[in-house]
């Protein structure tokens, strides 16, 4: 996953490059998803959108992040062609004893249900709120749980050769 800012959404020509880069490289591009925040999303709406046009002709996937945060978060997604909600960590920090959260993280996974899409929750921190929301049915964690940030040659350097 790369993370894309407002400005590269919308600049043209940092589509042209992603789309030529695309074009040059040996890599199946369906292991590609860019996040984009929610806002960032709404805010250059049309931009956002002719990029996910464009880049999911080359098979690349998109996530929205910090979804739930925006005031009308769920009516952009019959406009934003995204393939994974990025749930707010403000929703996900005191999930085991904040019901308001809970039933948050409820509707978000229900209504991406409903439209296809798989839901991610940001911040996951314990293995309480981790079994929760395996309960309640969210697809994917991401936190300090499972993994702490750390330099991409590290990542690198922990990889078997063949990966390299």
């Amino acid at each position: 996953a790369i993370n894309l800012s407002g400005l590269s959404i919308r600049d043209s020509d940092f589509h042209q490059y992603v789309v030529d880069l695309l074009g040059n490289i040996a890599f199946d591009c369906h292991k590609l998803c860019f996040e984009i925040t929610e806002t960032a999303a709404i805010t250059n709406l049309s931009d956002a959108t002719a990029f996910f046009d464009l880049m999911r002709k080359h098979g690349v996937r998109f996530a929205l992040d910090d979804f739930g945060s925006g005031a009308s978060s769920f009516s952009y997604l019959k406009s934003l062609p995204v393939d994974y909600l990025k749930i707010d960590g403000q929703f996900i920090r005191d999930l085991e004893s904040n019901l308001i959260d809970q039933a948050t993280v409820r509707c978000i996974r229900d209504v991406a249900k409903v439209t296809g899409q798989k839901t991610i929750a940001e911040f996951v921190e314990t293995e309480a709120v981790e079994t929760l929301l395996r309960e309640i049915g969210v697809d994917y964690a991401q936190g300090f749980l499972r993994h702490r940030p750390v330099a991409l040659d590290e990542i690198f350097d922990a990889l078997p050769l063949t990966y390299r």
